[in-house]
């Protein structure tokens, strides 16, 4: 029962109640709430088979007393099974298999649950085929990044990765090649062709890549940066990033 999770959140109930209702072990609703959302979740606990209860809301309040991140759960909680990224051979017959050019992600030491949510969440959006992340410098898949990810942190494929640098290679190996954003970076990534099978590399904010990440890389670019900021916030780079790639696959369909 370890695996399992107390998701929050209207929209990551929903989600977890519309894809994969095998891992809902139990819904808690506030009392006094019976808007229309409520109600449909309701009806899709009835439709799927999933027990739920009414409850004050100071019991959903008690539920996250000791997390570190501020919780706004909306009146409704799933008790569900966290989905698990896959691994380092997962990832290279999952993109041997591809029939699309592949685009990847791959965050390099992304440790804030609500930045790597997010960029789950472009990463789907923007039709990526697989995220790629170090198992021991990332967050956790937890109940922060499903709400945050509205949903992507189940339809996306992630895996997790013993060696970060290793893994590139063999991406390498398979017909990949890797683009890692950095600051001083001199090329711009928009004079690069991204219609090819393509990985960007997200650094942490700060400090960026690790020097073994980035030795691996087959070009350095960056974002123009016209203001006073150094840097976007990584979430926010990603998505900028993959929807380059997707205009230029876009115009050369």
């Amino acid at each position: 029962m370890s695996n399992l999770e107390w998701v929050y959140g209207i929209h990551a109930v929903e989600n977890a109640l519309t894809q994969q209702p095998e891992r809902v072990k139990e819904v808690r609703f506030q009392e006094g709430r019976e808007d229309k959302k409520t109600q449909r979740l309701m009806q899709l606990c009835k439709k799927s088979g999933v027990r739920f209860q009414v409850v004050p809301r100071k019991v959903l309040d008690q539920l996250f007393v000791t997390s570190k991140d501020r919780v706004v759960h909306q009146g409704v909680v799933a008790q569900a099974t966290m989905t698990k990224a896959k691994d380092e051979a997962d990832l290279h017959k999952h993109i041997g298999s591809l029939e699309e050019t592949p685009l990847i992600i791959i965050l390099d030491s992304i440790t804030d649950p609500h930045n790597l949510g997010a960029c789950l969440r472009s990463a789907d959006a923007a039709g990526a085929h697989a995220v790629v992340m170090p198992k021991d410098k990332s967050a956790p898949l937890n109940a922060t990044v499903s709400k945050v990810a509205c949903g992507a942190a189940e339809s996306m494929p992630v895996f997790a990765v013993t060696n970060l640098a290793r893994t590139m290679k063999k991406l390498q190996d398979q017909g990949v090649w890797i683009f890692g954003t950095a600051g001083e970076a001199t090329d711009m990534l928009y004079d690069h062709d991204l219609t090819i099978p393509t990985a960007i590399v997200m650094g942490a904010e700060g400090d960026g890549m690790r020097r073994l990440t980035r030795e691996q890389c087959d070009y350095l670019v960056k974002l123009p940066m016209a203001g006073v900021v150094s840097s976007l916030n990584v979430s926010v780079a990603t998505g900028v990033c993959l929807y380059e790639a997707v205009r230029q696959r876009t115009n050369k369909a």
